[in-house]
């Protein structure tokens, strides 16, 4: 007899919405709802407070705001909308808040929620990529991991290139780990190469660190003969060739006669740029035109700290990044250990090898590169270690029954703890009782996991959840206190007040010169502290003597000057214009003081706007709209940070004379002259700003200009500020 079935069928699209709750018919009815419930916090906890970081560094939002009215300033990555000059980087970071704010308005949200979506984004795929071969609660601690990493929660809630860069090689890895799995995976390896290509446009070479790992696991682990392996590699580098340099040939075929000058470069050359500023010149710190670059031989960074192998526990990094970082260097180990009599192609030793090399090789750069060094930089490893620890846990577990595993696990346990302990410490007068509860909770774990947890599965999954919980602890505390406060600038560090810069931060709310993190940081030795006072400061001095100095230039100390003495700067704006002389460990000859002050007595403007830029008052706003429309450029300033907060404010075009430091010979004279000749630029800011003599230029193009200014134009008062009206001469 046949029956018939009386009940509706479900509607199409209920049924999409079931299978998308309930997940693949052979998982557990846990898995999917937690795997929501992790992007749901993580959106929630990135977003949180989001607006408090205002436009966060002001110097890509000056890019982002000039890409979303101009298509070519779009191409190009573009400071102003009239194409002056470029960031320093390529543009494809900037793509995504661009066309937000095209979309929907100039804002701090609509800058910073394309990057919260990328880190949400970057969970899921790290989700995705450990659960294929370990399962969904290795999965779902390697999400958790990642989404509670402290520098993970500043940078995907800030707009410089590193979030896209993070996502970009989280989904090259997952990429290479679906093309191991079988012999026809070529597709997985070129979507691969794709991924490294467009990760290359946001960060240039750094793209590139985890490429020699990932290549020789794929060349010795994957599956089919010698020949198709080297054959697909060669494919996926075809792929990431062409992804990367459709735009890297259209810079440099077009002429440079129509196209903005290449920031940060020294010759207009974005192939220069990629291989000395963004490239060599990280490593060996022969960096021209940086802020505190030239690196040291005895373990100096140059200006950016000490070098070796502890570099990424030190007081500066430790809090960032190193939470779990002895926990995933345990359970590499572990992890090899229990997988190397496995087969060739075995999926879960070649994942062992595919993030543990990405982890090793990226430590190791950023370990001893003398360059340019950045806290916020160690966001790239968060992926990794994250894979690591949700993978050598699973392993780990399913092993515990074997007294080795399980005391492997305990010790995991017990030195997270001892080490979150520690890191604690440098922050005692924060959540004191914390460390001493991680400490006691890690112990008590690490205890279970040895004895009781071998013998019974549920005290075993207790014991293991409180050694989660005691190793998330201190992580979880420093998001929290990362995502509870504003970051602004081109500097900035995750965690409580007083958890970077070996915690030394100064002026209210962080870094010496006002801004939580806007400011000159001390611990690195950059030059020349604060902000200069009302009116216009005295001449620089050395420490032997007077020393002649343009307005916003501090004086300059020959190389190997001993760091003693006092030197002030000069410039307009509110607060205080001295600094103490350089600190130990600063660059031969770096600016001493001065370098001016927060634009138009601005809050936020340590180096004279170098690192971050400031407020705007109503009457400099007022006086850049006033016939902006008449001109190219509604003004021009010395250094980025300056013109990108008169850009910002009036959302005209400002350029930014000598690019990020004001040490690009972007314009020349002859061509600035030409400008203020034809009547394109209307202003010429001389208040705050990276040195109105130059910024970090020193006697280069940026001073010249200066200097051409002030002897043929009339000074403008603007609120606390001085102006040239470049359309009225003396």
């Amino acid at each position: 007899m046949t029956t018939v079935s009386t009940t509706a069928p479900a509607a199409p699209g209920a049924g999409r919405l079931t299978r998308m709750w309930r997940g693949r018919a052979e998982d557990a009815p846990w898995v999917r709802p937690a795997f929501l419930g992790l992007l749901a916090v993580t959106t929630a906890l990135y977003l949180w407070n989001l607006s408090a970081s205002g436009y966060a560094n002001s110097f890509y939002s000056a890019a982002v705001q000039a890409g979303s009215e101009s298509w070519k300033a779009f191409f190009f990555g573009s400071l102003d909308a009239a194409n002056a000059i470029t960031v320093d980087k390529p543009p494809a970071a900037l793509w995504p808040m661009a066309l937000s704010v095209r979309l929907f308005g100039l804002g701090s949200w609509q800058i910073l929620v394309p990057e919260v979506l990328m880190g949400v984004a970057t969970v899921a795929v790290l989700y995705a990529a450990v659960r294929r071969r370990f399962g969904a609660g290795a999965g779902l601690v390697a999400g958790g991991v990642l989404a509670l990493t402290p520098v993970a929660a500043l940078m995907f809630r800030f707009n410089n290139p590193d979030a896209l860069l993070a996502l970009l090689m989280t989904v090259a890895v997952y990429c290479v780990l679906r093309a191991l799995e079988q012999d026809g995976g070529a597709r997985w390896l070129v979507w691969a190469g794709v991924a490294f290509g467009f990760a290359f446009l946001a960060k240039t070479l750094q793209a590139f660190l985890i490429l020699p790992p990932l290549a020789l696991v794929y060349g010795v682990c994957a599956p089919g003969t010698i020949g198709r392996r080297i054959g697909r590699l060669a494919l996926a580098g075809l792929a990431m060739i062409v992804s990367a340099g459709w735009w890297v040939a259209l810079v440099e075929l077009w002429p440079a006669s129509s196209r903005p000058y290449v920031g940060g470069s020294q010759n207009n050359s974005f192939l220069e740029l990629t291989f000395g500023y963004n490239g060599l010149g990280r490593i060996n710190g022969n960096e021209v035109g940086s802020v505190g670059g030239g690196g040291r031989g005895g373990g100096q960074g140059g200006g950016w700290g000490e070098t070796g192998i502890v570099r990424m526990f030190g007081d500066s990094v430790g809090g960032q990044i190193s939470w779990l970082l002895p926990a995933a260097l345990i359970l590499l180990v572990a992890g090899l250990v229990v997988t190397w009599r496995a087969p060739r192609t075995d999926t879960a030793r070649s994942a062992f090898l595919v993030w543990g090399g990405s982890l090793l090789i990226t430590l190791a750069v950023f370990s001893f590169m003398a360059g340019i060094f950045h806290e916020y930089y160690t966001v790239a490893l968060a992926p990794y270690v994250a894979a690591l620890v949700g993978m050598g846990a699973a392993v780990l577990w399913e092993e515990r029954n074997r007294l080795v595993a399980s005391a492997a696990l305990a010790v995991t346990v017990a030195v997270t703890a001892w080490w979150a302990w520690s890191l604690l410490g440098r922050t005692p007068e924060w959540m004191p009782w914390l460390r001493w509860a991680v400490l006691a909770a890690g112990a008590v774990a690490a205890l279970g996991l040895l004895g009781a947890g071998r013998v019974d599965r549920r005290l075993g999954l207790g014991f293991a959840g409180l050694g989660l919980v005691a190793g998330l602890a201190g992580p979880c505390a420093y998001t929290l206190a990362t995502v509870d406060s504003g970051h602004q600038g081109s500097i900035v560090t995750a965690g409580p007040a007083g958890a970077g810069f070996g915690g030394m931060r100064g002026g209210p709310g962080g870094g010496p010169g006002g801004g939580r993190d806007g400011g000159m940081r001390m611990a690195y030795g950059f030059p020349g502290a604060g902000q200069a006072p009302d009116g216009q400061a005295p001449t620089g001095q050395t420490p032997n003597g007077q020393a002649p100095a343009g307005p916003g230039q501090g004086a300059q100390l020959p190389p190997g000057a001993p760091p003693q003495g006092q030197g002030q700067g000069q410039g307009q704006g509110r607060g205080q214009g001295q600094a103490q002389g350089q600190m130990p460990g600063a660059p031969p000859g770096a600016e001493r003081g001065g370098m001016g002050g927060g634009m138009d007595g601005g809050t936020g403007g340590g180096m004279g706007g170098l690192l971050n830029g400031a407020s705007v008052s109503a009457a400099a706003k007022a006086a850049l709209l006033e016939d902006a429309d008449d001109h190219t450029w509604a003004a021009a300033a010395i250094g980025a940070q300056n013109a990108a907060s008169y850009q910002l404010a009036t959302e005209k075009p400002v350029m930014a004379i000598g690019g990020f430091n004001g040490s690009d010979p972007s314009p020349t004279l002859d061509a600035f002259k030409r400008y203020v000749a034809e009547g394109r630029i209307h202003y010429f800011i001389a208040s705050g700003g990276g040195g109105g003599g130059g910024g970090m230029g020193g006697n280069g193009t940026s001073a010249q200009i200066t200097a051409w200014v002030q002897d043929t134009f009339e000074q403008v008062a603007v609120g606390s500020s001085t102006f040239y009206d470049l359309t009225s001469p003396k």
